[in-house]
């Protein structure tokens, strides 16, 4: 019956394998009890037999009995040494099965786990995805501190994987490392940062949940992915919402207002009111405060909706469809904490529609309903009988159920309630019968116009026959005539009859209570009780011997006559009882109520202390103190502060500024120059899909961050003005600026000492192409397109190993300028030739910064020669002594990237490139490129380096202060970072005589190499040593425009610092170089094959380098 039942569920293979395994053992044992006792021993080595032998069948066969052995909890860790075995399978299936048992068995088996880390790291390496995403999990479940830094550059180097798949995996790495190591922190801060902009919607839930386990407080890190968040919230995973929405709730109560804010004051102001009717004689003080009140709701500005506080309503709403019950609790407590009071009545049938569910789903979602009907109450009552109990639910969810209804109650459905409560009393359940019976009681206190029939139901309960019944309705009966003892006298003398039937202690205590209070009103009936409780008071519980006395206390006082015997006997009694806290009572009120010569004071305000007014109970929903919680938290479930968990914020008095979350994209419009309105609405439909692909609404909302922003960098908009005619003159007025600042940039660029190659090389192209085609017109527009184009594919693309993990926009625009003002006016030929003179002289003076050894005819060559002549020239094979590494330049031009906006510099922008020039002062430095721009009105001072903070191993070669830079001027310096071969970030203060910057370079891959000359012959005798694991292959398909030799050769020596190596092959390009740290050899082959299609081969002793250049030259190939 069993296996038919597995091979109904898992299918005829898993059924099969179940079967054999069962039976196998039993049948190979000699007798009966033989195999009871060996069938686990004789299992293991039937099992290990099949792991160790050659077929990869019987391997997969064991592998899965071990997973299916795991899955219904039984142990396997003795199999691990068998298992570990097969972690090197080239076997993709078995492979899987393997690191799922290791996952498992990792933190038990470190020992064992620890021999095969290098066989994970391998795999890492892995073409498969999932192989990739598994060796990392499992390398993260070994909880050993010595290999958290291998741990650590595995993640880094996940997360910038192709696949979202192993960056996710990356995700959740983060948070057992940080578990493992909280030293780690601030660099697991870092990949946290450069995941949050991922646009993967796999990724974005992981890494939220990275971000509240390890930088919950960091909300820096949200402010530019809010927007993105937001709109990619609707197609991420369900748990992934879940973690989204609840960091989302809380970063919205800390940056936007209170929408009920205007609400609350009138609620205050109303009540000023009422205190101002009730009281005389601070007429005066009263009348002055409510004007103040009035004053202020006044001058408080109406309240609007920020924008992005809309967005994040907008894009949570559709989720209260979700399957997925804790999705629609999140946006229910998101709705609840942030939605305007007229809204969050939308989330009132998306929590009934829950109560259809399982009963445990039913008993979180009714706890959080309970809060909720307290402050809204009017949320819930059209789905009044949603609420209605079954006779099926179980006890806690009826409590629960009776507790919203409770909270319903009010005039106008009371009657119904009522009807309901009575069908209940009948049930079997007593625990919910007596819950009933408070119920009816909060409902008499809360409404005055039923009081007198729910009292009168309740004393028709005490004459019921379960016991239980009548003691929780004396209790409630209790609470409700302290309300109005003088009408009830009846009631109490009823209930005192009781006293002889009823054995509940907390039942006859009450009675005894009531009596003693009210003595009173039942003058002739209150002694008899006291003689009859005299009688039984050694039985009693301790509960009602304490009543007992208060009753013989209350007596003496009111009625000594009758009860002085009676009191005297009860307190000798309570002496020498066993429990002293009765004791203890007797002592006290024998001082209190019979004075001696001892007795002090307080014997003369003994009536007072026994018979004071006492204030009627007030009868309260155990929920009410629970909304200080988070709704849908488990310290909400709970009304206790659980680990882990984070206050909700206090909404802040004045609003913080919403241009944070305005993303860096934005920015850069307005910087254009000379840019067609075509341009313009071209770069609008690039961004527009980023912030949002449904409903119309948010368009608005980002042109208007996108011009807030912008004019507060230009200070030049007014708010009466529209938002198109206020972009547009601000962009006209930039334009005009930068236009300006450009002109003044060629004067200066001619002046400079220290020259960037990126302007020799343009001017090679324009030889190259005024050769071409004469008519400098259709030159003019050709490389405006082509700049276009370029634009805004750069603009689309998201590399995944770029220093500032997604190029900088605004860099980008700045570097489109430059090259359209270079390229917008061919100069005569006598005027190249001034120029070119002029620019061998420079690189003349430059040789102290960048040449240690120059050759007078390299220079001219270089100048001369057009790109397809240089490349071509690249591949014959020349000794070094007539070209130096210096000669052979990549024929595209250098990237610049953006060391400091201008913006945040306070007028000071400073780019950086990487020169690929030998580092004079030291051959294991990169040499890196600063140019200076001052946009400011004033001068700046004192330019240099402080602070610097590297990873270890990694150092720095200042470049020399610069003393001044004037207003409207550039300066270019030279530095030398060692980064160890790896692409860690340089971090240091920029530092002028006034302000101080944190900046950070980090290196392209292709960066950390030299190029180096090898020979046809040398370079596959060198190939043939960097086999195997040093040995990366990646097939790919060449975009259009890069399908001959030329394009290729240009591509990859743009992407890394490599030189050309001679190939016999038409269909092969081959490119050398070494690492400048370490010096090991990185070899690319790209085999070119039909229709497009390719093969890209790295060879390199370093892996980790191997496997990040592949990707960077796969990019710069396919797209």
């Amino acid at each position: 019956m069993s296996t038919a039942a597995l091979y109904n569920d898992q299918g005829a293979a898993e059924a099969a394998v179940e079967a054999g395994q069962e039976t196998t053992p039993t049948s190979s044992s000699s007798g009966a009890a033989f195999g009871l006792f060996s069938t686990d021993f004789k299992k293991n080595e039937d099992l290990k037999e099949m792991l160790e032998s050659n077929k990869e069948s019987l391997k997969l066969e064991a592998m899965k009995r071990i997973v299916q052995l795991i899955s219904k909890g039984k142990n396997a860790s003795e199999l691990f040494p068998a298992i570990v075995k097969n972690v090197a399978s080239k076997n993709i299936e078995l492979k899987k099965l393997v690191y799922v048992y290791l996952v498992r068995y990792a933190e038990e088996q470190q020992d064992l786990a620890l021999l095969s880390i290098s066989t994970f790291q391998r795999a890492l390496k892995d073409p498969n995805q999932f192989i990739r995403a598994s060796a990392l999990r499992v390398l993260s479940s070994i909880r050993v501190p010595i290999i958290v830094p291998i741990m650590m550059l595995a993640i880094k180097e996940a997360a910038a994987d192709l696949s979202p798949y192993v960056r996710k995996t990356s995700a959740h790495a983060i948070q057992k490392l940080h578990s493992l190591d909280p030293d780690q922190k601030e660099q697991l801060i870092e990949v946290i940062e450069k995941l949050l902009k991922d646009k993967s919607t796999l990724v974005a839930g992981s890494v939220v949940m990275a971000f509240e386990e390890v930088c919950p407080d960091r909300i820096d890190l949200i402010h530019k992915n809010y927007r993105k968040l937001c709109n990619l919230l609707v197609d991420v995973e369900e748990w992934g919402q879940v973690v989204i929405i609840n960091m989302l709730t809380r970063y919205a109560r800390t940056q936007f207002l209170n929408p009920n804010i205007n609400e609350s004051l009138l609620e205050e102001g109303s009540g000023g009111e009422k205190m101002f009717y009730g009281s005389d004689e601070d007429e005066d003080e009263d009348e002055k405060e409510k004007k103040a009140e009035a004053a202020a709701i006044a001058k408080r500005k109406p309240y609007v909706m920020d924008p992005d506080h809309r967005l994040l309503l907008r894009n949570t709403k559709p989720l209260l469809q979700s399957r997925n019950a804790a999705v629609v609790m999140a946006v229910a407590q998101l709705y609840f904490h942030l939605a305007p009071k007229a809204e969050v009545g939308v989330i009132a049938k998306a929590l009934v529609r829950l109560l259809r569910s399982h009963s445990e789903v039913q008993f979180v979602v009714l706890q959080n309903v309970a809060t909720m009907t307290i402050k809204r109450r009017g949320m819930f009552e059209p789905y009044l009988k949603s609420f209605y109990i079954r006779s099926t639910d179980p006890t806690q969810i009826k409590v629960l159920k009776l507790e919203v209804l409770t909270n319903l109650a009010n005039e106008t459905n009371i009657s119904t309630i009522l009807r309901e409560f009575q069908t209940y009393i009948k049930s079997m359940d007593k625990d919910f019968v007596a819950a009933t019976i408070q119920a009816i009681g909060r409902c008499a206190t809360n409404i005055g116009e039923v009081r007198d029939t729910c009292l009168n139901g309740l004393v028709q309960l005490l004459s019921n026959r379960d016991e239980l019944v009548v003691a929780e309705s004396v209790v409630v009966i209790k609470k409700l005539l302290q309300m109005q003892p003088e009408k009830h006298s009846d009631i109490i003398k009823h209930m005192a009859k009781l006293t002889d039937n009823i054995q509940v202690p907390m039942a006859r205590a009450s009675i005894l209570w009531l009596i003693g209070e009210y003595c009173e009103h039942v003058p002739r009936i209150a002694p008899d009780v006291l003689r009859k409780m005299a009688k039984s008071f050694t039985n009693e519980e301790d509960i009602v011997k304490l009543q007992i006395i208060n009753l013989a206390a209350k007596l003496y006082l009111t009625n000594s006559k009758q009860t002085k015997l009676l009191t005297q006997y009860v307190l000798n009694l309570a002496k020498y009882d066993q429990n002293y806290d009765i004791r203890d009572r007797a002592r006290f009120v024998r001082q209190l109520i019979v004075p001696t010569e001892k007795s002090g004071a307080l014997s003369k305000y003994a009536k007072k202390l026994f018979l004071a007014l006492k204030p009627a109970p007030v009868l309260e929903s155990p929920f009410k103190d629970r909304d200080h919680f988070q709704l849908g938290s488990l310290s909400h479930l709970l009304n206790a502060k659980a680990g882990g968990y984070q206050e909700l914020p206090e909404w802040p008095e004045a609003a913080p500024d919403p241009s944070v979350r305005n993303v860096e994209v934005k920015e850069s419009v307005p910087e254009w120059t000379k840019c067609s309105s075509r341009e313009k609405r071209k770069e609008k439909k690039v961004e527009k899909p980023f912030y949002s692909d449904s409903e119309g609404e948010s368009g608005p909302t980002e042109s208007a961050d996108s011009e807030s922003d912008s004019a507060s960098t230009t200070d030049s908009a007014s708010a009466s003005v529209s938002e198109e005619s206020e972009s547009g003159l601000e962009s006209e007025s930039e334009e005009e600026s930068e236009t300006e600042e450009e002109e003044e940039d060629k004067k200066e660029k001619k002046n400079q000492k220290k020259e960037p190659k990126k302007p020799v090389q343009e001017s090679e192209s324009e030889q190259s192409s005024e050769e071409e085609d004469r008519k400098p017109e259709k030159r003019s527009k050709k490389l405006k397109s082509d700049s276009e184009s370029d634009s805004v594919e750069d603009e689309g693309s998201e590399s995944e190993s770029s220093p500032s993990e997604s190029e900088d926009f605004e860099s980008e625009a700045v570097v489109t300028k430059k090259k359209k003002a270079a390229e917008s006016k061919p100069p005569s030929k006598s005027v190249r030739k001034e120029e070119k003179k002029e620019k061998k002289e420079m690189s003349l003076l430059d040789l102290d910064d960048f040449e240690p050894t120059p050759s007078p005819q390299v220079t001219p060559v270089n100048t001369l020669l057009s790109n397809s002549l240089a490349t071509d020239l690249e591949g014959l094979s020349l000794s070094d002594s007539i070209l130096s590494p210096a000669t052979i330049i990549p024929s595209g031009a250098l990237k610049n990237y953006e060391l400091l906006h201008r913006i945040t510099g306070e007028g000071l922008s400073v780019e950086y490139c990487f020169s690929r020039q030998p580092f004079s002062p030291d051959a294991n430095m990169v040499a890196v490129q600063l140019q200076f721009t001052n946009n400011s009105t004033s001068d700046t001072k004192n330019l240099h380096m402080e602070d610097v903070r590297l990873q270890s191993g990694m150092r720095v070669k200042e470049f020399p202060e610069i003393e001044l830079l004037p207003a409207g001027e550039m300066t270019s310096a030279v530095m030398g970072i060692d980064f160890c071969d790896s692409t860690q970030a340089a971090n240091f203060q920029l530092c002028s005589h006034t302000k101080k910057f944190f900046v950070s370079i980090q290196p392209p891959v292709g960066e950390l190499m030299r190029p180096v000359f090898l020979t046809e012959n040398e370079f596959k005798k060198e190939q043939g040593q960097l086999m195997g694991m040093n040995e990366i292959t990646e097939k790919l398909t060449l975009d259009v425009k890069c399908r001959n030799e030329h394009a290729i050769v240009q591509r990859v020596t743009t992407a890394a610092n490599l030189s050309r190596v001679p190939c016999g092959s038409d269909k092969e390009c081959r490119f050398a170089g070494r690492t400048v740290t370490s010096s090991s050899l990185v070899l690319v082959t790209v085999a070119t094959r039909e229709e497009g299609a390719a093969q890209l081969m790295v060879n390199c002793e370093k892996m980790v380098i191997g496997t990040m250049l592949v990707k960077d030259i796969l990019l710069a190939l396919t797209q």
